[in-house]
């Protein structure tokens, strides 16, 4: 493969990495905003698996970069190319699931933590004036661990 055909082929794939690496951030922000209650949080979270997302999806380009593929200059890049697309879809895939676990988590805990404070204010006798929220309400009553109960 040509300099040309090589340094094209980086160069398409280190823009496509970069768009999908911003979508990611853009709409995982917003996702893990809403479940961890602090903006700051939301967004570092977000910057934290954006970046990863970007270390390996430029690592696997530089290493696709190096496999040959077809005989001549643009076959080869449009191969290239497209093993670039698939490998970026299950990379971005992954990450979605990452997000979507890491909200999971949140959601599931802060759940948890109410419930526990709700019964600790009801052992002492304190009313509980807190409204239901609409992430709770989406879940099913989870009894929290055993260390949490109260004796």
């Amino acid at each position: 493969m040509s300099t040309e055909a090589y340094v094209s082929f980086l160069a398409i794939g280190v823009v496509l990495v970069l768009i999908d690496g911003q979508v990611i951030y853009r709409s995982g922000r917003g996702y893990l905003e809403s479940s961890y209650g602090d903006p700051a949080a939301g967004a570092s979270m977000t910057r934290l698996v954006t970046v990863l997302f970007h270390l390996v999806t430029l690592g696997l380009l530089a290493l696709l970069s190096t496999i040959p593929l077809g005989d001549s200059d643009l076959p080869g890049v449009v191969g290239r190319v497209g093993v670039l697309l698939l490998v970026l879809a299950i990379v971005h895939a992954i990450t979605l699931a990452v997000l979507g676990r890491i909200r999971g988590e949140q959601v599931g805990e802060a759940v948890v933590n109410r419930r526990i404070s709700r019964r600790e204010a009801e052992q002492r006798g304190t009313a509980v004036t807190t409204a239901v929220s609409s992430q709770e309400a989406s879940y099913p009553d989870v009894s929290p661990p055993l260390e949490h109960r109260a004796p």
